[in-house]
């Protein structure tokens, strides 16, 4: 049975924040590069509750939604174009804004027949393709949210547990701005199950406890202005393309896994006299570089194949002054390793201190100065980034472990996994979340074609760090 057959929608309804004057918030530089990005796919999986059932959990969702969106109004907006004119009357380009005006979102009940918890989550095993279908809107770029809603939850209702998928205009959020959303959401979610148990209490208007700052960042520190695009027509600025068949699992790094990955980088950086970038060594860039060796080796490229380590990275603390943590919008830029590599020299024994260094480089040096610098840049010759900016000889590193993810309780337990749809996957992205098991741990999305996630399975530098003490599964060196 095709995976897309065996999902039903059962029904789906539009959720609406409670009335408020209508008005529009401009879209920054960071926003407009991802209108033809695809819309963010990332969803919970969790135990079914024993009560209530699933019908009125979905009602229990949609009210704690309602609720939710009354500090997160853009959310339940759409976009509209603007045109601008020169003094003599001719279109000299378009603006996009987030209409505020309550339009609403959309929650969706469907049921997954037949299919289980140990399904989704199959030990040692591709993340199967019927995850997909737990996510709507499985085509659609930034750009459509001028007639899509902004954000969609799809509650997909299996045998013995239910999927939570959640869709995101990444036009409207980064994965930060889009975490706080959902434990937001989620924590108005537990508010209201409480209430509901305790008998005679008065009911009250129910916010979250930490409202974001919806004002968009200009960077002269004054209110944002709209940001015109020169062009004939918007939607010319628009890419739709399909990637290729990919495979994609899900790995698991144990924090002392983690910390003996830092440690044989330090030895190397050590042994080679760099001495502060051993000191400066983190977690992250031992498994960025062990990653990006790993892929690249898996490829198996040319000698001089020259190949790059790219990571999302998050402006809002780096900025002076800093950005408050709960500014809700995007605020992210991808840095890269500095000049690209040889991928012989890559893959020299003894390298993966050297790549950890240089990933930490990239990171270090995307400070105040270099965040402002890249949007003038930005500013004097704006883009709207497309598949085409992903290099196929480079490992892309997005997502992260410090988003809440497993904290993210509606009320019925914590999720049991976190796995996301098929969009803004290419060959070579490696998505990271926290442990399930926490204590600094890891788990990793990494997205190959076959014929190279064939070849990274049998890498031993690879398989060695994951799930460190546990015996290879079957068929890897």
């Amino acid at each position: 049975m095709e995976p897309s057959t065996m999902v039903r929608v059962v029904s789906s309804s539009t959720v609406k924040p409670p009335p408020r004057p209508r008005h529009s918030i401009p879209l920054t530089s960071w926003d407009i590069a991802m209108l033809s990005t695809d819309y963010i796919q990332k969803g919970l999986l969790f135990h079914k509750p024993s009560s209530p059932t699933t019908f009125q959990l979905v009602d229990h969702l949609a009210a704690a939604l309602g609720d939710v969106l009354g500090d997160y109004y853009p959310v339940a907006g759409r976009f509209v174009t603007e045109k601008h004119h020169d003094e003599l009357g001719n279109v000299v380009g378009y603006s996009v804004s987030i209409d505020c005006d309550g339009q609403g979102v959309e929650i969706v009940h469907a049921v997954a027949d037949g299919v289980s918890i140990a399904d989704v989550i199959p030990p040692d095993a591709d993340v199967p393709r019927v995850v997909q279908s737990f996510f709507p809107l499985g085509d659609a770029v930034g750009f459509d949210g001028h007639e899509l809603p902004l954000f969609v939850v799809q509650v997909t209702e299996l045998a013995d547990g239910v999927f939570v998928g959640f869709v995101c205009n990444h036009a409207l959020a980064d994965g930060t701005a889009l975490w706080d959303f959902l434990n937001a959401w989620a924590e108005i979610a537990r508010a209201r199950l409480n209430l509901a148990t305790q008998e005679g209490e008065a009911p009250r208007l129910l916010t979250s406890g930490r409202a974001p700052l919806l004002e968009r960042w200009s960077a002269d520190g004054g209110p944002a202005s709209p940001i015109v695009l020169a062009c004939a027509d918007l939607s010319e600025l628009i890419e739709r393309s399909e990637p290729p068949p990919l495979r994609t699992r899900m790995l698991h790094f144990s924090a002392e896994s983690l910390a003996s990955l830092k440690e044989r980088a330090r030895q190397e950086l050590l042994a080679a006299g760099d001495t502060a970038g051993a000191a400066a060594l983190t977690r992250f860039q031992a498994l960025s570089s062990l990653a990006w060796r790993c892929i690249t080796r898996a490829r198996c490229p040319a000698p001089e194949q020259e190949t790059t380590c790219r990571a999302a990275i998050n402006n809002r603390a780096r900025l002076r002054p800093a950005m408050p943590a709960e500014y809700f919008g995007n605020s992210i830029d991808a840095v890269s390793t500095e000049a690209p590599v040889r991928a012989s020299t890559l893959l020299e024994r003894g390298r993966h201190g050297w790549a950890a260094a240089a990933v930490g480089r990239a990171v270090a040096a995307h400070d105040d100065e270099a965040i402002r610098a890249r949007v003038a840049a930005w500013m004097a010759k704006p883009v709207v980034y497309t598949m085409r900016w992903y290099d196929p000889h480079g490992t892309m590193v997005g997502s992260s472990p410090r988003f809440d993810m497993n904290g993210c309780d509606f009320g019925w337990g914590r999720p049991v996994a976190v796995r996301s749809g098929k969009a803004n996957k290419v060959d070579g992205r490696m998505s990271l979340y926290p442990g399930r098991d926490g204590g600094g741990s890891v788990d990793a999305e990494v997205s190959l074609t076959p014929e190279h996630m064939a070849a990274l399975e049998q890498d031993e530098e690879f398989w060695a760090a994951v799930s460190m003490g546990a015996p290879a599964p079957e068929g890897k060196i």
